[in-house]
């Protein structure tokens, strides 16, 4: 895919993401395509059903039954320059430029940061999937076809968002017993999947050893403390054969929208591994996503040594 990457902003406190896209179409033909139910049918991710009047209502009908319908409101529509709309919490926007023979369309999706689909995390996946309606879109008004829809080169994308958007890197909070690591990752897995790959097993108990997914070759695992089957899971991190904290993993979301959070704590006197923390459990959580995918990646050295140098250098 050689279209540039979207830009995020934040603007009254929710991300906002941002495309742009020169179309060889003059503005008229455009707007039919953005605006008519019977176009956005090719392009676009549910079928709609609206007015084009402002504070109509929109319904929103996703192929997946799983997924349902939901609603919004049409918000601006002036032909053909500016069509704007709220999808749940969502507020989508399409505005046409004329340029030359055909015209610039700016578009962009203020995300609510409810839910999980609405949350800032979600923003890659997003992106990722609007630069496969807009080339599907493209191929429309040119009479063409898109193998825009493609599985491997969606994830390839949402890779790039991902890195662009920051948003596979860790954190470290402060609390009264030391440092807490914390990881958030927004997965279009539903939860139940998430947490069978996690795990490897529907049958975990106390006392087992801590599954391989779920651990990091810079944290030496000890044996499960914790589990509520399909939700959570906690076991004990080694250092000299000897527990010093907990490492926690939680999963929860929906269908197409799991949020995986891993947190692990460390005490004072431990300090001086979190870079070298960080960095595998990064690794760690990039190769368990791409494997959610069906991709195999073996550990990458030298890329946690990159990582390792930058949380050393924020720390």
């Amino acid at each position: 895919m050689t279209v540039p990457l979207a830009t995020r902003q934040f603007e009254d406190g929710r991300a906002v993401l941002h495309f742009e896209r020169r179309l060889a179409h003059p503005p008229e033909k455009v707007w039919r395509a953005v605006t008519e139910p019977s176009e956005l049918a090719h392009w676009f991710p549910a079928t709609v059903e609206l007015e084009l009047r402002p504070g109509a209502p929109i319904r929103f009908v996703e192929d997946d039954p799983a997924i349902g319908e939901s609603t919004g409101e049409v918000l601006e529509a002036d032909p053909p320059k500016v069509f704007a709309f709220r999808w749940g919490g969502d507020v989508l926007r399409f505005e046409l430029v004329p340029d030359g023979s055909g015209c610039r369309l700016l578009f962009s999706h203020a995300l609510s940061g409810g839910d999980v689909w609405g949350d800032e995390k979600f923003a890659a996946q997003h992106a990722a999937g609007w630069d496969a309606c807009l080339e599907l879109l493209a191929a429309r008004l040119g009479g063409e076809t898109s193998d825009a829809g493609s599985t491997v080169e969606w994830f390839a994308r949402n890779e790039q968002y991902v890195e662009e958007f920051g948003l596979a890197e860790g954190e470290v909070v402060d609390d009264a017993d030391g440092s807490v690591i914390r990881f958030e990752r927004i997965l279009i897995q539903p939860p139940d999947e998430a947490w069978a790959a996690l795990t490897g097993s529907e049958d975990l108990e106390i006392g087992d050893p801590a599954p391989r997914p779920a651990t990091s070759p810079a944290v030496p695992a000890g044996f499960v403390t914790s589990v509520e089957p399909g939700r959570g899971l906690a076991y004990d991190w080694l250092r000299d054969g000897e527990p010093v904290g907990s490492v926690r993993w939680t999963v929860s979301g929906r269908q197409y929208a799991c949020r995986l959070v891993l947190t692990q704590s460390v005490p004072p006197g431990h300090a001086d591994r979190l870079a070298s923390m960080l960095a595998a459990w990064q690794v760690q959580l990039e190769r368990f996503v791409a494997g959610l995918h069906d991709i195999e990646r073996p550990w990458p050295d030298d890329r946690v040594e990159v990582l390792e140098k930058m949380y050393a250098e924020r720390s």
